[in-house]
């Protein structure tokens, strides 16, 4: 049943736009990820109010993934029920991305990055989501059993085919980057994205990536900027009970936050007082302060942490004496803590 809402008419007065790469597309700095909090097994009131106050905050892109849930599929299925609702207004305002790489469904046609898998997947996604096309379609991670040339000739079909309008990649890293991006301009389907995982703790991204991006002229958002809550106050005296590191039912284990991460986290978390910031706001602005990132994609479990992380924006960029002064804190360029 469609709810009374309409969009806020003032929702593009303060977001920041970048240009993607050399492309004619912009994104809003801060994006907004449905990887968590948007599954069958959240709230989706919840999930709705988050989406409702991102698009009145002038966040037009909502990046998913086939597997996002859990169970998996469950995300497209929220989103795809907002948008039926109360977002099929706004169509054409929004960025819609999807993903295929990781498993989906059984058997041997159901990962990975064979054309089967990925047009099959892009199928279900835009069903799941009541679309008659993504505005970017990822190749979710490498396939070292599919020739390159074949998952890239899927993407390049599937913009085609106009079930897409752009093609991206995910987790690849440089010099893959470099070929798949090659073999993409010879289709005619250009790149026009990368989603590498990049925050203050993980700089794996500054190891040659970013600089085949530019290279390319190819946008980068970059996702985990808070690796995952880590930068956050919550971790700085430990591990809090009910954090996602005391679960363990996640990449991030407790035995992640080592007395040496602690102390790293201490301190940045005074330079962000410093600024006026929380630790989080923080781990966003530096991430935003290479220009060969496009955007930052953050995840929300409720409107607040939503606005909290939007309050990144209204510190200004770092100067170069405050990242000069953040540096002897993080992990040496290309490597992560």
């Amino acid at each position: 049943m469609a709810l009374d809402w309409q969009a806020d008419a003032g929702r593009y007065g303060t977001m920041t736009y970048r240009r993607c790469g050399k492309s004619g597309l912009k994104l809003p700095a801060i994006a907004l990820g449905l990887w968590q909090n948007f599954g069958g097994i959240d709230a989706p009131e919840t999930g709705r109010a988050v989406l409702h106050r991102a698009f009145d905050r002038g966040i037009t892109h909502f990046d998913l993934a086939n597997n996002y849930g859990p169970p998996p599929g469950s995300a497209e299925e929220l989103f795809g029920r907002v948008v039926a609702s109360d977002l099929r207004p706004y169509r054409d305002e929004l960025i819609v991305s999807t993903k295929a790489g990781y498993t989906m469904w059984p058997g041997p046609y159901g990962d990975h990055g064979s054309r089967k898998y990925l047009l099959a997947s892009l199928d279900q996604s835009l069903r799941r989501m009541g679309l008659d096309y993504v505005d970017i379609f990822y190749s979710h991670r490498p396939d070292p059993e599919t020739p390159l040339e074949e998952t890239m000739g899927a993407l390049a079909q599937a913009v085609r085919s106009g079930k897409a309008l752009y093609a991206g990649l995910s987790n690849y890293p440089p010099e893959m980057t470099r070929r798949a991006a090659a073999i993409l301009r010879e289709l005619g389907t250009p790149c026009l994205i990368h989603q590498p995982r990049y925050s203050m703790l993980d700089r794996t991204a500054e190891g040659g990536l970013l600089d085949a991006l530019d290279e390319g002229g190819i946008g980068c958002i970059v996702f985990s900027p808070l690796a995952q809550g880590l930068l956050s106050a919550k971790y700085l005296d430990g591990v809090p009970q009910g954090s996602r590191a005391s679960r363990g039912t996640t990449s991030l284990k407790p035995e992640r936050v080592t007395p040496e991460l602690q102390a790293r986290l201490r301190a940045l978390n005074e330079l962000a007082k410093g600024r006026g910031q929380s630790l989080a706001q923080l781990a966003l602005s530096w991430v935003l302060r290479d220009g060969r990132v496009t955007s930052a994609l953050i995840g929300a479990r409720d409107v607040a942490q939503l606005d909290d992380s939007l309050a990144a924006l209204a510190a200004g960029p770092l100067t170069a004496d405050e990242i000069a002064a953040i540096e002897p804190h993080l992990p040496a360029p290309g490597s992560a803590a």
